[in-house]
């Protein structure tokens, strides 16, 4: 039986390599994967996933407004679908991983996503609210903090370097905008900034 999955991270634990692997997987038992990518996300190129060890692979683009369920059907008038891959997956609304469920139990395609779980306020994304409450399967994907602890939370760096406390929950970019920590030093680093930007304002 087809499944919903979510494999989930902080930044840079290699979640498009994963992606990407199993998409080499899955061609090379002679099978069918869809990418797909989100629009917002133009680092490399609309419509590209890319890895930072330098793996690549086109892949469709899905919008705010794409219906996926949809978009999965006519895919499948053209050519046999096996599985669907889908990048960035924290940009997904709650509409769009309700439509990839549909494609897992209506179409019988299992569907593998893979995302960032929180911002940099420690908030969950929606799409991957949404996964963590429905997916069929979890896993967490791992990286660390400069600690050598487990990092499981992200900071968003300004262009000087400087951590960003406030601001729009999507910010596309790579390391020079963001780190990922552990929890410790996520909140030490965030008491810290506030506590220097409300002195800078008393003076």
């Amino acid at each position: 039986m087809a499944q919903l999955y979510f494999y989930y991270s902080a930044m840079n634990a290699g979640k498009s390599t994963s992606l990407l692997q199993s998409a080499y997987n899955y061609r090379e038992q002679g099978m069918s994967p869809v990418l797909f990518t989100a629009a917002i996300d133009t680092r490399s190129a609309v419509g590209k996933i890319s890895s930072r060890i330098g793996i690549e692979s086109d892949a469709e683009v899905f919008y705010s407004d794409t219906d996926l369920f949809t978009a999965t059907q006519t895919l499948q008038s053209h050519r046999s679908i096996d599985c669907v891959l889908v990048d960035e997956a924290q940009f997904l609304s709650r509409l769009q991983v309700d439509q990839l469920a549909q494609v897992v139990d209506q179409l019988n395609i299992p569907v593998l996503c893979f995302g960032i779980r929180t911002d940099f306020k420690g908030e969950l994304f929606s799409g991957s609210e949404r996964l963590l409450a429905i997916a069929d399967k979890l896993s967490e994907i791992k990286t660390i903090c400069h600690c050598g602890k487990k990092a499981t939370m992200v900071i968003r760096l300004d262009h000087d370097g400087l951590v960003v406390l406030e601001g729009d929950k999507i910010s596309v970019g790579g390391n020079e905008r963001y780190q990922s920590m552990c929890r410790k030093h996520f909140t030490q680093l965030v008491n810290e900034t506030a506590a220097l930007r409300k002195s800078v304002k008393l003076r």
